[in-house]
């Protein structure tokens, strides 16, 4: 069974369509620098992360909650693998939506991770 037809089993969570996908709440979400390195991790070639896998310095609740933001804004695409929890990037959804604005922020952060004294 792939990873799409998992995905479509079990129980469900919310996810906005394409369509409903606004710049504005994109971009909020990408403000916050957690949510920022969550993308970014996702953006490094992994199709799909737990969200136990990722090591972000908040709790637990903190951590759900900018996932939760993360998914609600369209970013990504998170089902339920057992009892994990998986992500991944709406990389097509947000290419259709907002052409290159992805790709952009992803090499944005690449940059700011290796330029000495910048936060990431």
């Amino acid at each position: 069974m792939d990873k799409t037809a998992r995905a479509t089993q079990g129980r469900q969570l919310e996810h906005p369509e394409t369509a409903q996908i606004s710049l504005e709440d994109v971009l909020s979400a990408l403000a916050d620098p957690i949510r920022l390195r969550i993308v970014h991790d996702l953006g490094q070639g992994h199709d799909d992360m737990a969200c136990i896998a990722f090591e972000l310095p908040v709790s637990k609740s903190t951590s759900t909650h900018h996932f939760r933001v993360l998914r609600e804004a369209g970013i990504i695409r998170q089902y339920y693998e057992g009892t994990s929890r998986m992500s991944r990037l709406r990389t097509e959804d947000l290419e259709e939506r907002f052409p290159g604005l992805l790709s952009a922020v992803l090499l944005a952060r690449s940059v700011d991770a290796v330029v000495p004294g910048r936060t990431a």
